[in-house]
Protein backbone atom coordinates (compact mmCIF):
# COMPACT_ATOMS: atom_id res chain seq x y z
CA UNK A 1 0.00 0.00 0.00
CA UNK A 2 1.39 3.14 -0.87
CA UNK A 3 1.94 5.66 1.34
CA UNK A 4 -0.38 9.08 2.14
CA UNK A 5 1.45 11.87 0.72
CA UNK A 6 1.77 14.99 3.36
CA UNK A 7 0.37 18.33 2.80
CA UNK A 8 3.16 20.67 3.96
CA UNK A 9 1.35 23.20 5.94
CA UNK A 10 1.78 24.54 9.38
CA UNK A 11 -0.99 22.73 11.47
CA UNK A 12 -2.94 24.82 13.61
CA UNK A 13 -3.97 22.65 16.55
CA UNK A 14 -1.20 22.87 19.40
CA UNK A 15 -1.69 19.27 20.61
CA UNK A 16 -1.21 18.24 17.11
CA UNK A 17 1.64 19.76 16.77
CA UNK A 18 3.63 19.42 19.67
CA UNK A 19 2.85 15.40 18.65
CA UNK A 20 3.63 15.79 15.32
CA UNK A 21 7.17 17.47 16.23
CA UNK A 22 8.17 14.95 18.76
CA UNK A 23 7.68 12.24 16.48
CA UNK A 24 9.10 13.80 13.21
CA UNK A 25 12.37 15.01 15.27
CA UNK A 26 13.16 11.95 17.10
CA UNK A 27 12.62 10.14 13.22
CA UNK A 28 15.24 12.79 11.90
CA UNK A 29 17.78 11.76 14.96
CA UNK A 30 17.40 8.38 14.07
CA UNK A 31 17.53 8.78 9.97
CA UNK A 32 20.30 10.56 10.60
CA UNK A 33 22.32 7.71 12.55
CA UNK A 34 21.06 5.72 10.15
CA UNK A 35 22.67 7.02 7.00
CA UNK A 36 25.76 7.85 9.11
CA UNK A 37 26.58 4.17 10.13
CA UNK A 38 24.83 2.27 7.01
CA UNK A 39 27.74 4.79 4.51
CA UNK A 40 30.34 5.46 6.74
CA UNK A 41 29.81 9.52 6.31
CA UNK A 42 30.11 12.41 8.60
CA UNK A 43 26.52 13.66 9.04
CA UNK A 44 25.17 15.71 12.28
CA UNK A 45 21.40 17.08 13.11
CA UNK A 46 20.53 20.12 14.72
CA UNK A 47 17.04 20.96 15.73
CA UNK A 48 15.26 23.74 17.75
CA UNK A 49 11.75 22.67 19.53
CA UNK A 50 9.83 25.68 19.95
CA UNK A 51 9.68 25.69 23.83
CA UNK A 52 13.47 24.39 24.27
CA UNK A 53 16.25 26.27 25.80
CA UNK A 54 19.05 24.41 24.16
CA UNK A 55 18.67 22.67 20.52
CA UNK A 56 18.64 19.14 20.65
CA UNK A 57 21.94 17.85 18.40
CA UNK A 58 23.28 14.61 17.03
CA UNK A 59 25.46 12.69 17.57
CA UNK A 60 27.49 15.18 20.12
CA UNK A 61 28.71 18.86 20.03
CA UNK A 62 31.84 17.51 19.07
CA UNK A 63 30.64 15.71 16.51
CA UNK A 64 28.67 18.61 15.30
CA UNK A 65 31.28 20.93 15.29
CA UNK A 66 33.62 18.54 13.14
CA UNK A 67 30.84 18.23 10.57
CA UNK A 68 30.31 21.71 10.89
CA UNK A 69 34.50 23.02 10.16
CA UNK A 70 34.61 20.28 7.56
CA UNK A 71 31.39 21.86 5.41
CA UNK A 72 33.20 25.68 6.13
CA UNK A 73 36.05 24.60 4.60
CA UNK A 74 34.59 23.89 1.31
CA UNK A 75 34.18 26.54 -1.40
CA UNK A 76 30.59 28.44 -1.16
CA UNK A 77 30.11 27.23 -4.90
CA UNK A 78 30.44 23.42 -2.94
CA UNK A 79 28.39 24.62 0.64
CA UNK A 80 25.50 25.64 -1.55
CA UNK A 81 25.38 23.35 -4.62
CA UNK A 82 23.08 20.58 -2.77
CA UNK A 83 21.64 22.73 -0.44
CA UNK A 84 17.97 22.60 0.70
CA UNK A 85 15.66 24.62 2.34
CA UNK A 86 11.76 24.96 2.32
CA UNK A 87 12.36 28.20 -0.24
CA UNK A 88 13.49 25.57 -2.77
CA UNK A 89 11.28 22.49 -2.01
CA UNK A 90 8.52 24.76 -2.57
CA UNK A 91 10.18 26.51 -5.90
CA UNK A 92 10.67 22.85 -7.10
CA UNK A 93 6.75 21.34 -5.68
CA UNK A 94 5.58 24.65 -8.24
CA UNK A 95 7.78 23.55 -11.14
CA UNK A 96 6.59 20.27 -10.81
CA UNK A 97 2.67 21.31 -10.33
CA UNK A 98 3.08 23.58 -13.09
CA UNK A 99 4.72 21.19 -15.05
CA UNK A 100 1.82 18.67 -14.60
CA UNK A 101 -0.98 21.18 -14.95
CA UNK A 102 0.80 21.85 -18.65
CA UNK A 103 0.89 18.16 -19.35
CA UNK A 104 -3.21 18.06 -18.31
CA UNK A 105 -3.56 20.64 -20.58
CA UNK A 106 -2.15 18.31 -23.58
CA UNK A 107 -3.77 15.35 -22.99
CA UNK A 108 -7.40 17.18 -22.87
CA UNK A 109 -6.52 18.99 -25.84
CA UNK A 110 -5.74 15.78 -27.93
CA UNK A 111 -8.62 14.09 -26.11
CA UNK A 112 -10.88 16.95 -27.64
CA UNK A 113 -9.30 16.18 -30.91
CA UNK A 114 -10.34 12.85 -30.70
CA UNK A 115 -13.53 13.29 -29.82
CA UNK A 116 -13.94 15.46 -32.99
CA UNK A 117 -12.08 13.41 -35.16
CA UNK A 118 -14.66 10.80 -34.24
CA UNK A 119 -17.69 12.95 -34.73
CA UNK A 120 -16.17 13.72 -38.16
CA UNK A 121 -16.09 10.11 -39.08
CA UNK A 122 -19.55 9.46 -37.46
CA UNK A 123 -21.27 12.75 -39.05
CA UNK A 124 -19.31 12.56 -42.31
CA UNK A 125 -18.56 16.43 -42.53
CA UNK A 126 -15.91 18.40 -41.28
CA UNK A 127 -17.30 21.63 -39.34
CA UNK A 128 -15.72 23.45 -37.02
CA UNK A 129 -19.07 24.80 -34.94
CA UNK A 130 -16.89 27.68 -33.27
CA UNK A 131 -14.05 30.30 -33.77
CA UNK A 132 -12.08 29.40 -31.17
CA UNK A 133 -9.94 26.89 -32.68
CA UNK A 134 -6.08 27.37 -32.93
CA UNK A 135 -3.03 26.53 -35.22
CA UNK A 136 -1.93 24.24 -32.08
CA UNK A 137 -5.55 22.60 -32.46
CA UNK A 138 -4.92 21.80 -35.95
CA UNK A 139 -1.77 20.41 -35.72
CA UNK A 140 -2.72 18.16 -33.37
CA UNK A 141 -6.02 17.02 -35.74
CA UNK A 142 -3.26 16.58 -38.15
CA UNK A 143 -1.21 14.39 -36.26
CA UNK A 144 -4.12 12.15 -35.11
CA UNK A 145 -5.13 11.60 -38.88
CA UNK A 146 -1.66 10.63 -39.95
CA UNK A 147 -1.25 8.58 -36.80
CA UNK A 148 -4.63 6.68 -37.64
CA UNK A 149 -3.98 6.18 -41.56
CA UNK A 150 -0.67 4.59 -40.61
CA UNK A 151 -2.25 2.44 -38.10
CA UNK A 152 -4.76 1.41 -41.15
CA UNK A 153 -2.34 0.77 -43.68
CA UNK A 154 -0.32 -1.44 -41.05
CA UNK A 155 -3.43 -2.93 -40.38
CA UNK A 156 -4.14 -3.69 -43.89
CA UNK A 157 -0.74 -5.29 -44.52
CA UNK A 158 -1.43 -7.47 -41.84
CA UNK A 159 -4.60 -8.43 -43.35
CA UNK A 160 -3.23 -9.29 -46.65
CA UNK A 161 -0.22 -11.36 -45.24
CA UNK A 162 -2.57 -13.96 -42.90
CA UNK A 163 -3.20 -15.91 -46.30
CA UNK A 164 0.40 -16.44 -46.91
CA UNK A 165 0.81 -17.49 -43.40
CA UNK A 166 -2.80 -19.55 -42.92
CA UNK A 167 -1.19 -21.47 -46.40
CA UNK A 168 2.46 -22.38 -45.05
CA UNK A 169 1.28 -23.17 -42.15
CA UNK A 170 -1.27 -26.08 -44.15
CA UNK A 171 1.69 -27.27 -46.16
CA UNK A 172 3.86 -27.58 -43.36
CA UNK A 173 4.16 -31.24 -42.56
CA UNK A 174 5.68 -32.89 -39.14
CA UNK A 175 7.76 -36.51 -39.59
CA UNK A 176 9.63 -38.29 -37.93
CA UNK A 177 12.61 -40.65 -39.28
CA UNK A 178 15.75 -42.12 -38.09
CA UNK A 179 17.53 -38.26 -38.30
CA UNK A 180 14.87 -36.58 -36.37
CA UNK A 181 11.90 -34.80 -37.65
CA UNK A 182 11.58 -33.07 -40.67
CA UNK A 183 9.84 -29.86 -41.93
CA UNK A 184 8.43 -29.60 -46.00
CA UNK A 185 6.71 -26.83 -46.72
CA UNK A 186 6.19 -24.66 -49.68
CA UNK A 187 9.46 -23.02 -50.54
CA UNK A 188 7.49 -20.28 -53.21
CA UNK A 189 4.91 -19.40 -50.20
CA UNK A 190 7.60 -19.30 -47.71
CA UNK A 191 10.13 -17.25 -49.74
CA UNK A 192 7.30 -14.27 -50.76
CA UNK A 193 6.26 -14.40 -46.85
CA UNK A 194 9.89 -13.70 -45.98
CA UNK A 195 9.91 -11.03 -49.42
CA UNK A 196 6.86 -9.01 -46.98
CA UNK A 197 8.80 -8.98 -43.60
CA UNK A 198 11.70 -7.71 -45.24
CA UNK A 199 9.74 -4.89 -47.17
CA UNK A 200 8.05 -3.94 -43.68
Amino acid sequence: MAPTKVKLAFIDNDAKRKTTYKKRKNSLLKKTEELSTLCGLQACAIVYGPNDDEPEIWPSASGVQNVLAKFRSEPKSEQSKRMENQESLIAQSIVKGRKKIQELVQENKHNEMCLFLFQCLKLGNFELHDNKATSVDFNILSSLIEKNLYNISKRLEWVKVQPLMQAATHEVALHEDGNGLNMNANTKQSQQFINFLNVC
